[in-house]
């Protein structure tokens, strides 16, 4: 016998298990289904034309399916196949750089992208167990932050105010500032007008902060599905890094929109309306993912992963339900206050009204010993301010020095967007605040000063910002440095 017909008869066909079901009806960017008797929540399934969907949820006779990519051909009686897979997106090192969408599809023409692992999308947040307390601070760049309202690696700081106000300008400071810090970050738009990610990647690109950075899409006119998925693929390729030690940064721009898009998906479900006709679940789809921040400890990596959800608000309303529900499982928020930023103090964050809980316990020293008051101070000076223009009597000498005090406090903390300031230039601001080198200098030198210290610090006394950096406390020798580098600064502009 030909052994070519004996090697043919052995081959075995390529075959594919599937289930098969059908298109009952579509509304909008929903499918009802039926069939799929083994399909469970969270599975993808896939149509005819080769779109992808998401099992969303059953009612006692149908299947309810989240369109992932464009629905308009879909059509009732379409076939939909079931290969028991559940939601997986690939992700690599490669990622960096990229504008991927929801599917972790590229976005930006450069071409495919190579992809290690498949990752699940949805999973449980690690265990009280599988973590370790903060111990490194998130250093954003932002003096009002950093010395204040400190951030920790592994945190979940919400951002909240109104919209427009320089939410998302100090969640792309934060991402600036991580250059040379060997921080991964994800910017993860959702809802947004494609105009507005092209501003924030051209920040990006002018500040060469696209090494270390990953744009995940979620932009309004991609499928709704793909906006839904977004925040949840943004956060599934910050775990990839943080399971290899790395610490990850990932700003939610924002929320609000979010909690839109699934309360669309919900009225379509026709599920009942709760507090301002969201569903009652909307906690559960944010806790879940915001969960997943941490530290995690040395055994499963040793990585952090860091959280800076935004949530717009209505005329200063935190009492909102999508924002009271961040509020309560986040470690901590920076509110923004319109008025602030209708007097010009931009950031715009109220002292008051914004807290982080775990911050603190990571900060410098230095930072923690010379900011100590900072806040007393400020809401003091502010205090202070509205008496006096109600008042026309005179000020006691007492009155005068905590004005004064107030002012310099109020002019380090304005700051210009996308210009992060290092943790060693702001303890040199904050020292020369406290020791009061320079209290014979003008405003308008005052902010010479702060344009020019770095300079001059690293130019006469490198050892000083090294120093600073390597044991992130204020010794006597650093504080020698200190006085040294103020005085021969105050003498260089006396003398010129």
């Amino acid at each position: 016998m030909d052994n070519s017909k004996i090697e043919n008869s052995q081959i075995k066909p390529k075959f594919e298990v599937r289930e098969v079901g059908y298109v009952e009806s579509v509304r909008k960017f929903v499918v009802i289904a039926k069939g799929l008797p083994s399909c469970a929540n969270g599975q993808i399934v896939e149509f005819a034309n080769s779109v992808l969907g998401l099992v969303f949820g059953f009612t006692e006779k149908n299947i309810q399916i989240l369109v992932l990519g464009d629905a308009s051909d879909l059509r009732a009686g379409d076939e939909i196949y079931n290969k028991g897979r559940t939601l997986s997106l690939p992700v690599s090192d490669s990622f960096i750089g990229r504008v991927v969408n929801g599917l972790c599809q590229p976005q930006d023409e450069l071409g495919e992208i190579k992809s290690d692992k498949f990752l699940p999308v949805f999973k449980v947040a690690p265990g009280v167990m599988d973590r370790v307390p903060v111990t490194k601070t998130l250093e954003t760049g932002t003096l009002l932050l950093d010395a204040v309202i400190p951030i920790a690696k592994g945190q979940r700081q919400l951002l909240i105010g109104d919209r427009l106000i320089g939410k998302t300008v100090v969640a792309i400071d934060a991402i600036l500032n991580q250059k040379g810090k060997d921080v991964i970050c994800i910017y993860c738009s959702i809802g947004k007008p494609y105009s507005s990610l092209l501003k924030v990647i051209d920040s990006f690109r002018d500040n060469d902060v696209l090494d270390y950075t990953i744009i995940v899409s979620g932009i309004a006119s991609l499928s709704t599905g793909e906006q839904y998925l977004a925040p949840y693929t943004a956060c599934m390729i910050g775990e990839y890094f943080m399971s290899k030690g790395r610490d990850v940064l990932v700003v939610f721009d924002d929320l609000t929109k979010h909690s839109w898009i699934y309360r669309q998906i919900s009225l379509l479900l026709e599920r009942a309306p709760g507090r301002e006709a969201y569903p009652g679940d909307i906690f559960y789809i944010h806790s879940q993912l915001m969960e997943r921040a941490g530290y995690l400890k040395p055994e499963l990596g040793g990585g952090s992963m860091t959280f800076l959800p935004i949530v717009d608000i209505l005329q200063g309303d935190a009492t909102g339900y999508i924002a009271s529900n961040l509020i309560s499982m986040t470690d901590g928020q920076l509110y923004f206050s319109t008025d602030l930023f209708k007097k010009g103090i931009k950031p715009a964050i109220d002292f008051g009204l914004s807290v982080s809980r775990i911050g603190n316990k990571a900060q410098w020293p230095a930072m923690k010993s010379l900011s100590k008051n900072l806040r007393r101070e400020y809401i003091q000076y502010k205090e202070l301010l509205k008496m006096t223009q109600l008042s026309a009597t005179g000020l006691s000498k007492e009155a005068e020095a905590k004005l004064k005090r107030g002012e310099k406090i109020n002019e380090l903390i304005i700051q210009d967007k996308n210009k992060p300031i290092s943790m060693e230039e702001q303890i040199i601001y904050l020292y020369e605040l406290d020791k009061g080198t320079l209290k014979g200098l003008s405003k308008g030198k005052r902010k010479i000063f702060r344009e020019e210290i770095l300079l001059f610090a690293n130019k006469r006394y490198p050892q000083l910002c090294s120093q600073l950096r390597g044991t992130k406390e204020l010794s006597k020798n650093i504080k020698e440095l200190l006085d040294e580098c103020l005085t021969a600064y105050l003498n260089e502009k006396t003398e010129g």
